[in-house]
């Protein structure tokens, strides 16, 4: 307490400690009053006294009251009512929490009651969610797949370490490390923990080959091996070049730029971009690639939120293919990143957006790293196409099943199999640069709506397709056939192949032995569709998805919905 006379009693000060509370009653103007009689009678060592002692009390004070409430905490920085409730928790709860884990499902909880689309991230699921979307990981360079409780290398990876051990597809790996790797309990997830790895380090297979009694075995020093995005690029008709991007990594827009260049050399003159089931990612490699097929100063997208400005996009002019025709392929499941490709090619009427109306995701999250090396990716601003249009879908915070079950429903109310059933997307209309009637209120609504082809569906279809036989089949098929259709160098050559051998019987003969009766009747009516996926899965486990696609949309409904398009143009 400071004393208002001329002696001023400064003996006590150290010991008058100043909490949050006590400075609202503290005496500013005594305060003061005691600096000015010391600095007249300039004793400048008592100033420095006074000074010390306020601040030191400050400190002292706020330690004590923090520590008498419990908290245990120095710091004159309050607690939340969650720090709270933790410490109460930890401290006097009848059982014993693990607190951490409590912390990490509330933090969970707590993301996702914000939007559709914030998310935390655990420390130890970091790195495997960011290498989603770099442009490579260190691993051993193989594709895999589980059947029958083993794991089955389906491709090597030209160029990669197991490549160049001598690995090649159809081992099955038995053992990691000297320990036994088969059964049950083996999961994508535990596979990848075990192959992947730092760049450099080694890990020992064991691999059981077809044709060898023995187990090889193999020490494999882990690589850089390359994520890539641009699944295929291949001429699909004469001047015609068709993309499929599968996501927007760190890497898609040089792979997208190299696509390009490459189907130039064959002659593409026109182009199909396929974003079906490509669910987004970052929003700056679907600008560059917008950016390359429009004009001088178009708007691209922009983006805009409570803490973060208005933000543009727009075009340079200087892309390589401003003049080009161009169609783009999109189904519900293209989303955020795709939408703006998609959104911004329609609305500056650059080409036509053909499939089903797009999933609906506009909100744009940023990641930040927390203190312990965990994430939180929150949605920070919704992003707009140049007509204005927010793609994002309605959504209650709080309420995310219902958000989780739109796709569903739209399947129920059939919008997949009828454009008139679609209502959301027309409540709100917007212009084209060029005058055209768009719809917003979620999602993307094509130019041209493709419905699904349901036309070959049958109950023994589905059966075969939910149970995974299809692959299955292809995949043993490869396996005992891989001499013969090593020698086959193009999916040509392995479409011409396959049409005539007897994959249809011999199908339904496995399927058969996996509890999935012969019927005839259905076989014949989903023929068609069959022996298209048969003859894709067995073409991509010998030469990767080169052969896979080329085949697998050779009749597909919404790609010769696109080459028509072109056509005209």
């Amino acid at each position: 307490m400071v004393h208002r006379n001329s002696s001023f009693n400064i003996t006590l000060m150290p010991f008058y400690f100043i909490t949050l509370k006590t400075l609202q009653t503290f005496n500013f103007t005594n305060f003061l009053t005691l600096l000015t009689h010391l600095y007249m009678k300039k004793n400048l060592l008592l100033v420095l006294i006074v000074l010390f002692s306020i601040l030191a009390g400050i400190i002292l004070g706020n330690l004590l009251s923090n520590r008498a409430h419990g908290s245990g905490f120095s710091g004159m920085m309050s607690h939340s009512k969650v720090d709270e409730l933790l410490s109460i928790i930890k401290s006097q709860y009848v059982d014993t929490v693990n607190i951490k884990q409590t912390t990490e499902e509330l933090m969970t909880d707590l993301a996702s009651k914000l939007d559709p689309h914030s998310v935390y991230i655990p420390a130890s699921d970091l790195a495997a969610v960011n290498s989603e979307l770099e442009g490579s990981f260190s691993g051993i360079g193989v594709q895999f797949n589980i059947q029958n409780d083993t794991v089955m290398i389906v491709a090597v990876l030209s160029g990669g370490p197991s490549e160049k051990v001598g690995l090649l597809a159809g081992d099955r790996i038995v053992q990691v490390n000297d320990s036994v790797f088969v059964g049950k309990k083996i999961s994508n997830e535990k596979v990848m923990k075990k192959l992947r790895g730092k760049e450099g380090t080694k890990v020992k297979l064991g691999i059981r080959r077809h044709g060898t009694r023995e187990i090889l075995h193999y020490s494999i020093t882990r690589g850089d091996i390359p994520v890539n995005s641009v699944d295929i690029a291949y001429m699909i008709e004469p001047g015609v070049g068709f993309i499929k991007v599968s996501k927007f990594a760190d890497t898609t827009y040089s792979e997208f730029l190299n696509a390009i260049a490459k189907l130039r050399t064959q002659g593409a003159k026109k182009y199909i971009i396929d974003l079906r089931e490509n669910s987004g990612g970052f929003m700056e490699q679907a600008i560059n690639m917008v950016n390359e097929f429009l004009p001088a100063g178009r708007m691209i997208v922009y983006s805009q939120g409570k803490a973060y400005p208005r933000s543009e996009a727009k075009s340079d002019g200087k892309g390589s293919c401003i003049d080009l025709p161009l169609v783009v392929l999109i189904d519900e499941f293209s989303a955020s990143a795709s939408e703006i490709f998609s959104g911004a090619i329609q609305d500056n009427d650059r080409g036509t957006i053909i499939g089903r109306r797009s999933f609906g995701k506009g909100l744009v999250q940023q990641q930040m790293t927390l203190s312990d090396k965990s994430a939180i990716r929150l949605t920070v601003a919704r992003y707009y196409t140049p007509s204005g249009r927010s793609i994002q879908k309605p959504y209650v915070r709080g309420k995310s099943e219902d958000y989780e079950m739109d796709i569903l429903n739209r399947y129920k109310h059939g919008e997949l199999d009828s454009k008139d059933s679609i209502h959301v997307a027309k409540k709100l209309k917007y212009k084209t640069v060029g005058g055209r009637t768009v719809y917003g209120g979620g999602g993307i609504m094509p130019d041209i709506f493709v419905s699904r082809d349901t036309s070959e569906y049958t109950p023994y279809l589905s059966k075969v397709i939910n149970y995974g036989y299809l692959y299955q089949y292809a995949f043993q098929y490869s396996d005992k056939n891989r001499d013969k259709l090593k020698s086959l160098k193009s999916w040509q050559q392995m479409s011409s192949y396959l049409d005539i051998q007897n994959l249809i019987a011999d199908f339904a003969a496995f399927a058969a032995t996996k509890g999935v009766p012969v019927n005839q009747a259905q076989i014949n009516i989903s023929k068609r569709f069959l022996l298209t996926q048969l003859k894709a899965y067995i073409s991509r486990n010998m030469l990767g998805d080169t052969g896979f696609y080329p085949l697998l949309y050779k009749d597909d409904k919404t790609v010769k919905t696109a080459l028509d398009e072109l056509r005209k143009k």
